[in-house]
């Protein structure tokens, strides 16, 4: 098989795979409060997913992250994990991972180890057990940390993602540098994305991570270091925790000259671009026969529309997104 080269030279080697829509939370920034999500028979099935995944891995894609919604709600994920695991023995895969709110680490830390997980992304904006439930709607910051500290233990290595909001956690942030320096955990701290329609204006809550930046370098002494972990953060170290601290700036610095990914949803919709809305229906390749030559055709046509760059913007005078779907149908 050809590996998958977009228009601008860039080599697709990241998948990122959103295996629900559902999530346990319901986070300000994320979704709605009452959300619709899709009905569970318009989702590929998990045995779906895994021909999907090995169809890429085929085509080159050498990393994937599970994502959701919320993953670990998806009934019978760890099956999908232990199954892509093969793929991390052969050698064909070289890394498997996935992005969690942590509400489940706790159960299945050891299992994620054992498949072959050695790191993930945990979302956790706050370390105020009020403030956190009142961000997420329901969540139990306990849960959380105790979830986190398993998956640790596992031998997982940990990074959070911390979303910047105005008026709510820019407070948190010293807190957090702390926090995850004293545990070894990597972070990052990400610009709030427009997508999805919500009942509040986007500009009050985005803060541009130049201004957090500035805020951090006033406590801290960070320098900027060459790491690259696959995704668009750019990192820095810091000189008193020695820890690393990055920074995910969709709107004040497009992110997309290296992007090497594209997005698959739970139903088999694949996106080139988190912040386009140009997509490639897969489903019905993958169902129409039971080889995959149909299947390949529709991913390299795909890949020859994948944009140089997203169009993200906040509409400052209506407060709308720049993506009308929400964030948990892509996966981010």
């Amino acid at each position: 098989m050809t590996d998958m080269i977009d228009p601008f030279g860039r080599h697709v080697t990241y998948l990122r795979v959103s295996v629900t829509d559902r999530c346990d939370y319901r986070c300000v920034y994320c979704m709605s409060e009452n959300m619709t999500f899709l009905p569970k028979k318009d989702l590929l099935s998990l045995e779906e997913l895994d021909r999907l995944c090995t169809t890429f891995i085929h085509k080159g894609v050498k990393k994937i992250r599970l994502t959701g919604g919320e993953p670990l709600v998806r009934r019978g994920i760890m099956n999908l994990i232990g199954d892509l695991s093969r793929h991390l023995d052969s050698g064909h895969l070289e890394e498997l991972t996935l992005t969690t709110n942590g509400s489940q680490l706790e159960h299945h830390a050891k299992e994620l180890a054992s498949c072959g997980v050695k790191r993930i992304n945990v979302s956790l904006d706050t370390l105020e057990p009020e403030a956190f439930r009142k961000l997420t709607r329901r969540g139990d910051l306990a849960k959380v940390l105790d979830g986190v500290e398993a998956a640790s233990a596992a031998g997982i290595h940990i990074k959070i993602n911390m979303v910047a909001l105005r008026g709510f956690n820019e407070h948190c942030i010293n807190d957090m540098i702390s926090w995850c320096g004293e545990r070894g955990y990597d972070m990052t701290m990400i610009e709030t994305m427009p997508m999805g329609e919500m009942d509040f204006h986007r500009g009050d809550q985005y803060m541009p991570l130049s201004e957090i930046r500035e805020s951090i370098d006033r406590d801290w002494t960070l320098s900027d270091i060459p790491l690259r972990t696959g995704g668009p953060a750019r990192y820095c170290e810091i000189a008193e925790t020695g820890g690393r601290i990055g920074f995910i700036t969709p709107l004040t610095h497009n992110f997309c000259e290296s992007c090497n990914r594209v997005r698959l949803t739970c139903t088999g919709t694949l996106y080139m671009c988190l912040g386009q809305d140009d997509a490639t229906d897969l489903r019905a390749p993958l169902r129409a026969s039971e080889g995959n030559e149909m299947l390949e055709t529709a991913i390299d046509e795909a890949i020859t529309r994948k944009p140089k760059g997203h169009d993200f913007i906040i509409d400052r005078e209506n407060g709308g997104p720049g993506v009308m779907r929400h964030m948990s149908v892509t996966g981010g």
